[in-house]
């Protein structure tokens, strides 16, 4: 009995602790409920007063009001001290109940509400990419902030996208599909809802025509119809999962991408982000067709007001090149003034950078755009992990610089994938960049 007390007390004491610290909303406000509370007790003394004078309140009603049968200094102080009590336990306990549906079970309520504040408070972060390198990295961000836009590329024609790309002329949602699970508020069910894909559920011989779809690209097809434009459905799929963050298109324009590829010593031009994998040589060069597309001009707007850029991790020619490769968006990123930061794939991708280091992705980078838009380029340099863990076959890309861009090297594998970054460790390297 005597440990339960004493955990109780601690855990209050806890609480009220969270609930004084700076930034997090409340005690302002709960100065001014006390302000309130003194003009209302006046209030209320001077309406005993008056109802005594007037022989309205019996004396010994009006005795017990007052507290005439205590000491003067104990009648000042016991008011005060139960009053502030009260009023901070009615606090916490409306609290409690208000945000009883939106918060997890094992959290404080004031812990809830200072997590919530430092995200609203956090930088403005950009992350450019796709594919599946992005997703990883934003679930590490969203610990930090939920100022995130992900700028994500519109050249996929793989898959359940192409379907819906080539029959509906809608701009291929499997890339934004996964960046929307990662930063929805739920994302262990939002996750499993938008990434579920439709089986062959014929009971005929006839194939289904959902066969192969993604829950998460029929949704977007489906408020792409409702609001009138991709973008728009977007926006709506912002507000129902309440994301922490947003993602965004780097261009609304349909766009292919083009590639020269090598293929046995004889150059081959390939149409289609999936195709160039496909070719099993070596890429020379990526455009897209059109060349001049239009960037999304929110894109824009949150480049040019970045207090972080990231690009990568994911694909280099067929996620973090296709954005880069937007005219208007690619200027932006040399103008803009936060630092931006590549960050390198830490595996090779068959198809696309076979043998390459990291020196060879920032030169494939700086020869499509420029010098001027890496700052600093951030790579794996734990290569202790046996390439075969997890059922994979990893083929570590080795932490060689790039003459003239600084590159800052840290253990950012995950452990069980190590094909992948670990995004909680990927995350952590990119906020301490923003250290003072």
């Amino acid at each position: 009995m005597l440990r339960e007390w004493i955990e109780r007390i601690r855990h209050s004491w806890r609480s009220a602790r969270l609930w004084l610290i700076v930034g997090i909303g409340v005690k302002r406000w709960l100065v001014v409920l006390i302000a309130a509370s003194a003009f209302l007790g006046m209030g209320l003394v001077f309406l005993l007063f008056v109802l005594q004078s007037a022989d309205i309140l019996p004396q010994i009603l009006y005795q017990a009001l007052t507290l005439r049968f205590l000491p003067l200094w104990l009648r000042v102080l016991l008011p005060i001290v139960v009053g502030t009590i009260v009023i901070l336990l009615a606090i916490v306990r409306l609290s409690s109940n208000l945000l009883e549906p939106f918060r997890p079970p094992d959290k404080l309520v004031a812990e809830s509400l200072l997590f919530h504040r430092q995200l609203d408070r956090g930088p403005r972060i950009v992350a450019i990419g796709g594919g599946t390198g992005m997703p990883g990295l934003l679930r590490g961000l969203r610990q930090y902030t939920r100022n995130i836009t992900a700028i994500v590329t519109v050249a996929d024609d793989g898959g359940s996208s192409g379907r819906l790309r080539r029959e509906l002329g809608l701009l291929p949602p499997g890339d934004f599909r996964n960046n929307i699970a990662a930063l929805a508020r739920d994302e262990a069910l939002m996750t499993q809802l938008m990434q579920y894909r439709f089986g062959d559920l014929a009971t005929t011989s006839e194939p289904s025509q959902l066969q192969g779809h993604a829950f998460g690209n029929l949704l977007l097809a489906a408020l792409t119809g409702i609001t009138g434009s991709f973008d728009e459905a977007l926006l709506a799929m912002e507000r129902v999962l309440a994301m922490r963050g947003r993602v965004v298109p780097s261009t609304l324009d349909e766009v292919t991408l083009v590639a020269e590829v090598e293929v046995n010593g004889r150059l081959q031009h390939v149409a289609g982000e999936s195709a160039i994998p496909e070719a099993h040589g070596r890429v020379l060069r990526v455009a897209l067709e059109p060349q001049r597309v239009r960037a999304y001009p929110p894109a824009l707007r949150a480049i040019l007001t970045a207090d972080l850029i990231i690009m990568g991790p994911g694909s280099l020619y067929t996620s973090v090149l296709p954005n880069l490769l937007v005219p208007d968006l690619a200027e932006a990123l040399r103008h803009a003034a936060a630092p931006k930061v590549y960050v390198c794939n830490l595996a090779a991708q068959p198809g696309e950078t076979d043998d390459y280091t990291v020196a060879d992705h920032v030169a494939a980078l700086v020869n499509h755009v420029s010098a001027d838009f890496i700052d600093l380029v951030l790579a794996n340099d734990n290569l202790s992990i046996p390439p075969e863990t997890g059922g994979g076959a990893t083929i570590y890309v080795q932490p060689v610089a790039y003459e003239g861009v600084k590159m800052v090297t840290a253990d950012l594998v995950d452990e069980q994938r190590p094909w992948r970054h670990d995004g909680a460790k990927v995350a952590q390297c990119l906020m301490s960049l923003l250290e003072p």
